[in-house]
């Protein structure tokens, strides 16, 4: 395939350009899927970025994405974020970030940024759309066939490692996303935006091969003799978009008082789980997704009116593009634990709605927003 040759060599040219060893770039790793790279500041602060390159590049443009949470390095990913088509070219691309971290660090741009124009325009770059393609000799259309024989191989053996580990039915969920989201993009009806799909994909695909998944999927969730694993997730009507993801007693500390509750709630009604409703914006990874407990009614836990969750992380001032969906899904079941969560054994799930979720949420934000956050008293849950 000739975009991945085209590929391949623009990353060889980053990697070339800027070396592990510059004084003020560098290209830390590189692979068809990720390219980890490092700005250095000018008193020698270090700035790790990272670009994840999708399936649908180069019609879309890299997911950026970083550990820090300084304002210069957001800001320069936001920029990045609103660029048009145009500039999705990975070169393209990691020009605007150079340049950018330097105008935000007041430092001159490396002389390497003139190597990288000069390699944009030896290519002839512009915006390549679907179906377009440039005009090329037969000699050349002939030596892309053969490229493309060779990295058909590369690809299958990419996707091999890709979906190593998970099982044939999720398989089958993530063909039908991915079909969804093709269908969508020709008609021009995507719902979300492409960075935020694409990035759910990655952090879907990565919770079906993880231990704590795919223990519950082995074992089944009607054994109930035996252990279920952590937690299981849920695509609401086939969505990225919306999650519901179901906490076994497995993942809870088994000395807390919340695990025995779930053993007791077995017993009464025949179910032994915590269940979450997760739902995220089409800003998605830059803002966080929004929580709510459906069932059962908790008592503590930091669980607030409507089974919103008192949590930093889940606001815009403790969220970072950086944390995974499994992370914030195994950190809930923490801080349910450490806020002593209890269930309300013969509560009206009526207590519990979205609306409610939502005012008491925002309620709380504006509250700590004001006056800063810090751990309440268990009494206040």
């Amino acid at each position: 395939m000739a975009c991945l040759v085209a590929l391949k060599q623009d990353i060889k040219i980053l990697e070339t350009t800027f070396p592990r060893n510059h004084d003020r770039f560098q290209i830390l790793s590189a692979s068809l899927d990720e390219i980890a790279c490092q700005f250095i500041g000018k008193n020698g602060e270090k700035f790790v970025i990272h670009a994840n390159i999708t399936d649908t590049y180069p019609q879309t443009a890299p997911i950026w994405f970083a550990e820090s949470e300084d304002v210069t390095v957001t800001n320069a990913i936001a920029q990045l974020c609103e660029t048009s088509a145009e500039n999705y070219n990975i070169l393209k691309q990691f020009r605007m970030l150079i340049c950018a971290m330097c105008g935000f660090h007041n430092v001159s741009e490396p002389q390497e940024i003139s190597a990288l124009e000069d390699a944009i325009a030896a290519k002839g770059m512009c915006a390549m759309l679907p179906g377009q393609r440039n005009d090329t000799s037969d000699e050349e259309e002939d030596e892309d066939d053969f490229h493309y024989d060779m990295e058909e191989d590369i690809t299958d053996h990419k996707a091999k490692e890709e979906y190593n580990g998970i099982d044939d039915q999720n398989m089958k969920t993530l063909e039908r996303l991915k079909q969804h989201q093709r269908q969508d993009y020709l008609q021009g009806s995507v719902a979300g935006s492409v960075q935020a799909s694409d990035r759910l994909m990655k952090e879907l695909k990565d919770i079906y091969k993880s231990d704590s998944y795919r223990k519950e999927h082995q074992e089944g969730a009607g054994d109930i003799g035996g252990s279920k694993g952590c937690y299981s997730v849920d695509l609401v009507n086939d969505s990225l978009y919306e999650w519901n993801v179901k906490f076994y007693k497995d993942a809870i500390d088994s000395d807390s008082p919340l695990h025995s509750d779930l053993i007791k709630l077995k017993q009464q009604e025949n179910r032994d789980y915590i269940l979450l409703n997760i739902t995220f914006m089409e800003t998605f990874p830059f803002d966080p997704p929004f929580v709510r407990v459906i069932t059962p009614v908790l008592n503590g836990g930091y669980v607030l009116g409507g089974g919103a969750i008192c949590m930093e992380l889940l606001t815009k001032q403790g969220w970072s593009s950086a944390y995974s969906v499994e992370s914030v899904i195994l950190q809930i079941t923490a801080t349910l634990v450490k806020g002593k969560a209890r269930i309300t054994f013969g509560a009206t799930k009526s207590q519990y709605s979205l609306a409610r979720a939502k005012q008491s949420f925002k309620s709380l934000v504006q509250i700590h927003e004001k006056n800063g956050w810090f751990t309440p008293p268990k009494e206040d849950g």
